[in-house]
């Protein structure tokens, strides 16, 4: 009774370095592109790109039926009733039924923070008024109350202040003085940074660009390094790495691995960015369909210029080839399947934190964690990306972050060619510590 036997690679060791690594990312490329797992993972990356794309259309959609409720206290009757209607004013425009906020009268005396932090109210806004006359402002948030409402009962508290500041002194300012109020607000809305005047629309867009760009690029990243990992584990279990092994390098290999799947992924980023991008382009008219007339969501794609999707091809591309030289390293010191999901945690928790970075980010907040992990090799394709979206770079931050990241490749594809060397070498064994980095110090013959 005759075995099937694994087709042989057509590989020689005379053809070269550039054509056995050719030959090599061809048969990667082909399995990939040919497997049920690349169809059913690009629909679902594509799916996921368009959600994340219309997440506020969605948002909009779940809560247009919901009001905020808001108290109000004073100990002045009058400011209280004063307080309400201005707030009415500047925060409910329109006759949208419900409206979007509610605001409740209440007394200073009641236990207003225990309420906010029932539920009962998203929030309360007590005024108090000192003995020279001036408004003091304190606002308690619940978790219910996002930072975008929040900013918006700040400007109708500064129309209080401005109107009460009128109230009481109708002759006008006394001499050049700012009161008190706007100086306090103007202190606590200030932007630093020197940055300069940003749309609220261009705003929006850009971050959500910037979601769907950094999201893509770490669920990407995180898979197609898995599948190098996979695919070497599942050589080393056959008898296809005898095979390989005997007519091309690891250098060979290593290499050609990365550049096929790299291809497998690319055609893959083709089929997710389509459908992501137009669904970014046609949100203001999905939001007026679904919602109706007059409630679309103008989008400002200003910040998706030729230039950001340069430097974003060049971080993915970059980003990869360090992440994949990684995961075939790893996946080089396991011979089943099962080892290698012990290892999928730690291999991702660089990527994760490189992630949770460029999250932080997003709310254009640019401190020293952020500009530093903005340049280290592993974390910029995450970071950078994220400030070049919604912060200010300078030209030779990006040229520095790219040559890093650029510098790092050879020296991690090194370290992984000889990791990978002592792991399929030492075929049906488990390399140690020891012999890994005796692999790294004096690499296999």
């Amino acid at each position: 009774m005759s075995t099937a036997r694994a087709p042989e690679p057509e590989l020689q060791g005379e053809r070269g370095f550039v054509a056995n690594s050719w030959l090599v990312a061809k048969r990667e490329f082909r399995e990939r592109v040919r497997s049920k797992l690349f169809a059913v993972s690009t629909l679902f990356l594509a799916f996921l790109a368009v959600t994340v794309a219309l997440m506020p259309i969605l948002i909009r959609a779940v809560g247009r039926d919901s009001t905020t409720s808001i108290a109000v206290a004073s100990s002045e009757a009058d400011l209280t009733n004063s307080s309400i209607a201005i707030l009415e004013t500047f925060l409910n425009p329109t006759k949208q039924k419900p409206p979007p906020y509610t605001f409740v009268a209440a007394s200073p005396s009641d236990d207003l923070a225990g309420a906010v932090y029932d539920g009962r109210y998203a929030g309360a806004l007590v005024a108090t008024r000192d003995p020279n006359g001036k408004l003091l402002f304190q606002m308690l948030t619940g978790e219910s109350l996002g930072t975008d409402k929040v900013t918006q009962v700040q400007i109708g508290v500064l129309a209080i202040g401005v109107l009460d500041y009128i109230k009481h002194n109708p002759t006008g300012l006394a001499g050049s003085a700012v009161p008190d109020f706007i100086a306090q607000q103007v202190g606590a809305s200030a932007a630093g940074g020197g940055a300069g005047t940003v749309d609220p629309g261009e705003f929006a867009g850009r971050r959500i660009v910037g979601v769907v760009s950094v999201v893509l690029i770490f669920i990407t990243v995180v898979i197609y390094g898995m599948w190098v990992a996979a695919g070497v584990v599942a050589e080393k279990s056959s008898r296809v790495m005898e095979l390989l092994i005997s007519a091309a390098t690891p250098e060979q290999l290593v290499i050609g691995k990365v550049a096929g799947m790299g291809l497998a992924g690319l055609l893959q980023y083709a089929f997710i960015l389509v459908p992501a991008l137009s669904a970014l382009l046609l949100q203001d008219k999905l939001s007026a369909l679904i919602l109706g007339p007059g409630n679309g969501v103008p989008v400002s794609l200003a910040a998706l210029t030729p230039g950001l999707l340069a430097a974003y091809g060049a971080f993915w591309v970059l980003g990869f080839i360090l992440y994949a030289l990684v995961y075939a390293a790893a996946g080089s010191l396991v011979s089943r399947a099962e080892d290698l999901q012990v290892l999928a945690l730690p291999l991702s928790m660089v990527a994760i934190a490189g992630y949770g970075t460029a999250v932080l980010a997003l709310g254009g907040g640019i401190g020293p964690l952020v500009r530093f992990a903005s340049f280290v090799p592993f974390w910029s394709p995450f970071v950078m990306l994220t400030r070049l979206t919604v912060g200010r770079v300078e030209p030779w931050e990006l040229v520095l972050s790219l040559g890093l990241l650029v510098a790092a490749i050879p020296i991690v594809a090194v370290i992984a060619v000889r990791v990978y060397s002592a792991g399929v070498l030492l075929y049906g064994q488990r390399p140690g510590a020891r012999q890994i980095v005796g692999a790294i110090l004096n690499p296999p013959a």
